[in-house]
């Protein structure tokens, strides 16, 4: 099986870019599959144009998509499983990510009554964030995190889903090093058995 991984983050030199080395390991591990796009490596365009967003603001189904976005379609539909692997900033996935989702979730293909995009067994979230766990939900930031990646973004596009969070994971913090390989141990668990049966 296959897993397509929408990895961005602007540097390699990252705790979020050995999570991605991890779960890849996982992944190869276990015989499957993947295909990567690296969406800083790959300079992808976060702004949405003013012809894309009047094409789905007004719901046309028209086939005047770019070309970048129709390459991450059959990147979606080729695969049997979408996995995001991000830092959180501001409580939100980086700017390059949302935008990818504001371009590529496009009309006709991600929602509308004809959509193309396939539904997919797993969705799955990895992210990496600075703030301890409890600031994240003493202040509802882990809720909300969750709530705009499973219930808006992902919703009704898997059969099922998880969301994963690495928690203070910020260069200064000491618990960054003592997690460290507990936690690339669970982003290579995590790509070992996406594909096995609940």
């Amino acid at each position: 099986m296959k897993a397509f991984i929408v990895y961005c983050h602007p540097s390699e030199d990252s705790f979020t870019r050995h999570v991605r080395d991890a779960f890849i390991k996982g992944i190869v591990d276990s015989g499957n599959e993947y295909i990567l796009s690296d969406l800083y490596k790959m300079n992808f365009k976060a702004d949405m144009t003013e012809k894309e967003y009047l094409r789905d603001a007004n719901y046309r189904d028209t086939p005047d998509i770019a070309e970048d976005v129709l390459a991450e379609h059959e990147k979606i539909n080729s695969a049997d499983a979408i996995v995001f692997i991000y830092p959180v900033f501001w409580t939100e996935a980086p700017a390059k990510l949302v935008g990818w989702f504001d371009r590529v979730w496009s009309y006709g293909f991600a929602y509308g009554e004809n959509r193309k995009m396939k539904m997919l067994k797993k969705g799955l979230i990895l992210c990496s964030a600075g703030n301890p766990l409890e600031r994240l939900e003493e202040f509802g930031l882990f809720d909300s995190m969750k709530k705009v990646m499973l219930g808006d973004r992902l919703f009704n596009r898997v059969e099922q889903a998880e969301f994963v969070v690495f928690t203070s994971t910020s260069r200064e913090n000491a618990l960054r090093e003592k997690n460290w390989d507990s936690y690339l141990q669970t982003a290579y668990e995590k790509g070992k058995k996406l594909f096995n049966s609940k």
